[in-house]
C-alpha cells in the first residue's frame, strides 16, 4: 500500500475541507447500511470509515493516520457530528483533531482512552514538527479536541440518530473497545484492534452475537505463537546477556506493550535490575488513574515500584550499568532508546531485544536487515546481537477464526490487513461456514 499511501500525502494535508471527499451524498437505500472505508480497509493502520443508513444516521469510527517516513494518511471523510474511537494508538487517533477544527465532531471513547488524548496528541505535533513532517492540525485544533471529549463506560448504550451503540472490551490494551451497534432491525460488531487472549494489562475480548460483524484482521492466516512459550524463550535470553555482563535493551510501545514487558520481568523473580524510560513511565500512571480497565491494578503499582523508572540525566546514565533497559520507541525511530543505543552498541556482549514486528522503513526493520541505524543525524554500525519476539496484543488465526464463529454473524467485512494469500485462505475458511465474506477497498461505499 506504499504507493497508495505517498500518493494521499499532500491530498491529506492540503486539502479544503469537503471538496476532496469521495464519500457518495445520495441517500442510502431503505433496509441498507452503507459502509465506506477512508483508510484502514486493504492495510493495516489508517482506519477511519463512515457507517450510514437510510434514516441519515451517520457516524464515523476512528481516523487515525501510520506515523512512518512520509507518513500516511487516509481520505478526507463527509462531515460528521460523532465520531467513535476504539483506542488509543495513533493509527486510530492520529486525525481526530482535524475532525474536530472542521466539523465540530464530538469525540466518544472509554475513560482510558480519554486520559491518554492529549499526551499522545502532542506528541505527535512534537514529533512532525521535528521530523519536519505534514501534519494537518496544529495545537489550537488539539485544544478544540480535547473539548469535545465524551466518555462512556463498557456496557453503556448511547443513542445516536435511529440507532444506539455501546462499548465491549476489545483487550488489545488498556480501554480499548469493540463497538455493538443497534442499528433496530439488526446489530453489528465493530472489533477494532483486539485480542481474546488475556496480557498481563487486559483481560481477553469476548464474541458478541452479531449480524454483521467488521473485523479486523492483521493476523488473518498467521498463528500467534504459544504466549508462556514465548516469554519463556524471551526471558531465557535475558538471562543469558546478564550472565555474560550484557545489558539488554528492550524497545517496547509505550501504550501497553512496555508494561506488559515489565510484568513478565517482574514475574520471573529474577534478580535483575530493570529501569523503564520513555513516554511508557507516563501511561503507567494514567493506567493506574483509571483503575477499572487494568487487570490487576495491585500487581501495576508493585511493579511501578519495582522497576527504576528513568526520570533525569543522570538516572539515564545509571541505567547503562542496569542488567535491563525497557524503553521508547518500539520501533527504534527515536526516542530514548537512541541515547542508549548510541552507548551501548561498542560493547558486544549488550544485546537488543525487540519486543514486535517491526515495519518496514522502521529503525528495527533496518537494523534486522542491514545492522545500521540513523542516530543523531548519522548511520551508524549496529554490532550487537538482535533477537525478535512476538508479543503483539492482535487475535491470530486460529482466535480470528473462533472469534468470528462465535458471533454467528451472517455477514462478516474484513478490514485492517494485508489482502494477501493469508487472508484469502482465512476468507476461504468462513465462506466454507456459509458465511458471506466481503473485503473492501478504501474510497467506495458499500452496501450491506
Amino acid at each position: 500500500m506504499k504507493d497508495v499511501c505517498d500518493g494521499k500525502l499532500f491530498l491529506m494535508v492540503l486539502y479544503t475541507p469537503g471538496s476532496t471527499t469521495s464519500y457518495d451524498e445520495s441517500p442510502v437505500e431503505d433496509g441498507k447500511l452503507k459502509y465506506h472505508f477512508l483508510g484502514g480497509g486493504p492495510e493495516v493502520g489508517n482506519v477511519g470509515c463512515i457507517l450510514e443508513d437510510s434514516t441519515g444516521t451517520r457516524i464515523q469510527i476512528d481516523y487515525g493516520f501510520v506515523p512512518k517516513n512520509p507518513p500516511c494518511f487516509p481520505e478526507e471523510g463527509p462531515p460528521v457530528t460523532d465520531v467513535i474511537l476504539t483506542h488509543s494508538h495513533i493509527d486510530h487517533i492520529g486525525l481526530v483533531p482535524w475532525l474536530v477544527s472542521s466539523h465540530d465532531t464530538t469525540i466518544h471513547c472509554t475513560e482510558m482512552t480519554a486520559s491518554l488524548l492529549e499526551m499522545l496528541w502532542r506528541d505527535t505535533y512534537k514529533v512532525s514538527s521535528i521530523e519536519k513532517q505534514p501534519l494537518p492540525w496544529d495545537r489550537r485544533d488539539l485544544e478544540n479536541a480535547l473539548e469535545n471529549v465524551v466518555t462512556h463506560n463498557f456496557g453503556e448504550w448511547v443513542e445516536h440518530g435511529a440507532w444506539k451503540w455501546k462499548f465491549h472490551s476489545a483487550g488489545h490494551i488498556p480501554g480499548a473497545a469493540m463497538i455493538e451497534i443497534d442499528l433496530g432491525d439488526r446489530n453489528l460488531l465493530w472489533t477494532g484492534d483486539f485480542d481474546t487472549r488475556s496480557t498481563p494489562c487486559v483481560a481477553g475480548a469476548l464474541p458478541v452475537e452479531s449480524d454483521i460483524l467488521f473485523i479486523e484482521t492483521t493476523y488473518a492466516g498467521r498463528e500467534q505463537p504459544i504466549r508462556e512459550e514465548e516469554v519463556e524463550r524471551f526471558l531465557s535470553r535475558v538471562v543469558e546477556v546478564v550472565e555474560r555482563g550484557g545489558t539488554c535493551l528492550i524497545p517496547s510501545f509505550a501504550n501497553g506493550r512496555g508494561q506488559d514487558i515489565l510484568s513478565y520481568l517482574h514475574d520471573s523473580n529474577l534478580d535483575l535490575e530493570v529501569h523503564y524510560d520513555g513516554m511508557g513511565r507516563k501511561i503507567i500512571n494514567h493506567f493506574l488513574d483509571n483503575s477499572s480497565y487494568i487487570r490487576d491494578p495491585d500487581k501495576l503499582w508493585k511493579i511501578k515500584r519495582w522497576a527504576r523508572l528513568v526520570s533525569s540525566k543522570s538516572d539515564r546514565k545509571k541505567a547503562l550499568d542496569a542488567d535491563v533497559i525497557v524503553t521508547t520507541s518500539g520501533m527504534l525511530d527515536g526516542g530514548p532508546a537512541h541515547w542508549y543505543l548510541n552507548r551501548l552498541r561498542h560493547d558486544q556482549r549488550n544485546a537488543i531485544l525487540l519486543t514486535g514486528y517491526q515495519a518496514e522503513g522502521s529503525g528495527g526493520r533496518r537494523v534486522l536487515d542491514e545492522a545500521r541505524l540513523d542516530i543523531f543525524g548519522k548511520t551508524v554500525d549496529i554490532n550487537l546481537e538482535v533477537n525478535q519476539y512476538s508479543f503483539s496484543t492482535h487475535a491470530g488465526n486460529s482466535q480470528l477464526l473462533e472469534f468470528a464463529r462465535s458471533c454467528k454473524s451472517k455477514n462478516i467485512i474484513l478490514f485492517h490487513g494485508n489482502p494477501n494469500d493469508e487472508q484469502m485462505k482465512f476468507k476461504e475458511t468462513l465462506e466454507a461456514d456459509g458465511i458471506n465474506i466481503f473485503t473492501p477497498d478504501n474510497g467506495q461505499g458499500y452496501l450491506i
